[in-house]
This record gives structure tokens, sequence and C-alpha cells, in this order.
């Protein structure tokens, strides 16, 4: 067989027998790892962006729903307050029921009903002159200061517009003075529902506090 060198090959190759040689170009295959590496990167970030914008305008949501102690509701036991728990009972509470209106008869029939409801009554007659005639509303509830937020509130709830004042007396009886626009102490339904709702516990916060997540 004769020998034979393949034009433009300058020659650099011999040939023998009937077959060529493949004439391709080297792959650049760092090229091509290096084009497919960028892809990924390129990828990556766009997705890391997406969930970037995702918190932003959520608010980052996905964080406490993962979570996150701080969306945790607390749950509290019930404990009286020291207001609820310093209120006399209307067993503890003397009343004195003074009539200041020109109606005979007010002060006895108001104070059968108030022992009825479990106040204890004293001194049953005639306004003084200081209110006599001179109380215009339903009535007045008059006491010592130590009262004003004690045995006053409790007694209110008999006579809901009835006026709170107090004096300078040293006992612990409180008044109650009839005024012209008195009818009727309030329906006892409707003054066991404000007593129980003055004297009931109110929760706060303690040691037997539980969260719930």
């Amino acid at each position: 067989m004769s020998m034979l060198t393949p034009p433009g090959m300058g020659g650099q190759y011999r040939i023998t027998g009937d077959k060529y040689p493949r004439m391709r170009r080297p792959r650049r295959r760092g090229r091509l790892v290096f084009a497919v590496v960028a892809s990924v990167a390129a990828v990556g970030l766009i997705g890391w962006g997406t969930l970037q914008l995702i918190d932003v305008f959520t608010g980052g949501g996905r964080t406490l729903a993962a979570g996150s102690k701080t969306g945790c509701a607390i749950k509290q036991s019930a404990s009286p307050t020291t207001a609820a728990s310093a209120l006399p009972e209307p067993g503890q509470i003397t009343v004195n029921v003074f009539n200041a209106t020109a109606r005979t008869g007010l002060a006895k029939e108001t104070a059968d009903e108030l022992k009825k409801r479990g106040f204890r009554i004293g001194t049953v007659g005639n306004a003084s002159q200081d209110y006599d005639k001179k109380v215009k509303g339903t009535g007045v509830l008059l006491g010592p200061k130590a009262a004003l937020d004690t045995a006053l509130p409790v007694l209110g709830t008999q006579l809901a517009d009835a006026e709170r004042r107090t004096d300078a007396r040293t006992g612990t009886a409180v008044d109650l003075i009839l005024g012209d626009g008195f009818k009727s102490l309030t329906a006892k339904p409707d003054a066991d529902k404000a007593l129980a709702s003055l004297t009931a516990p109110s929760p706060s916060p303690g040691k037997n506090a539980k969260k719930s997540c």
C-alpha cells in the first residue's frame, strides 16, 4: 500500500492503509463545566432573593409559624383582686334608712326590703334638716371615708342612681337617704347580678399562668 499525506496537514501525519484520522477540534470541557456551575449559582441566587421578598411582604410570618414562642398565648388562672376581696358582704353592713320626701312610711318599707336582701338595719326615720325635702334625685348614700370603696359600692347595687358622699363620722354604719326621685329599690335580680359582678374575681397573671403554643 502507498503512504499518503492528506493536504493541509503540513506533513504532520503519515497515513497508512485505507483509514483516515478524525479531524474534530479538541473539546473544551473546562468552559462547559464553568457554564454549568454559573447557571446553578444564578438559579440559587434567584431562589434566595425570591424567599427574601416573601419574608419582606409577609412580615416574616414563616418564622413564627415554624415555632417562635413570641406568639404563644398565655392561659391565666383566675384569682380574686385585692379590691374584690376587701368588699364586705351585705350582712356586714349596717344601713340607716332616712326619708327625705313628703311621702310617709317610705323609710320603713325600704328598710324592710333591704333586710330581706341580707343587710343589717340600724335607725329608720325621717332625714335630718340638712337633707329633708332637699334631695331631688333617687337618694344619697352617706358614710365614712373608709366606706367609699367598701360598703357604699355594695349598698349602691340596691339603688344604682343614688349619689355617694362621705362625712366625718367615726362609726361604720352608712345612711340611705331617700329623695324625691325614689320609686323603689333596684329589682332584686338586677341587684343580685350587679353585686355578683362587683365581687367576682378577675383574672390576673400569677404563678399558675401557662403558655399554650
